[in-house]
């Protein structure tokens, strides 16, 4: 379990970083050479999905919750936003979410 959970967060960094560069370009003047980083970095989050141990259903599904709580981690450390105790509750929640479709990837 702790591989997959490491696992899916450096698939949720791949895909935010993927996200977070284009952004920079589009909305905050930044150079357009982010582009390319960004391509690749979006190129490894799909890679990486491929390399998690399901039916792809079940992986976007229970990535969600991974994708929700590494969000939140990079609003706090990289947007420098506090977060609040719902904040921190929903991704619990995600969290939990994540676990239940997890732990049934071995039954069928």
């Amino acid at each position: 379990m702790w591989k997959t959970g490491l696992l899916f967060i450096a698939t949720a960094i791949a895909e935010i970083v993927g996200c977070f560069l284009p952004y920079l370009w589009l909305r905050k003047s930044g150079p357009v050479w982010l582009l390319l980083p960004a391509a690749a970095s979006l190129a490894l989050f799909v890679w990486l999905l491929t390399l998690h141990p399901a039916a792809s259903g079940r992986v976007y599904a229970a990535y969600g919750g991974v994708y929700v709580a590494t969000a939140l981690v990079w609003l706090r450390v990289v947007d420098g936003i506090k977060l609040s105790t719902l904040d921190w509750t929903g991704a619990a929640i995600a969290l939990c979410g994540m676990a239940v479709i997890a732990s049934g990837w071995s039954r069928g």
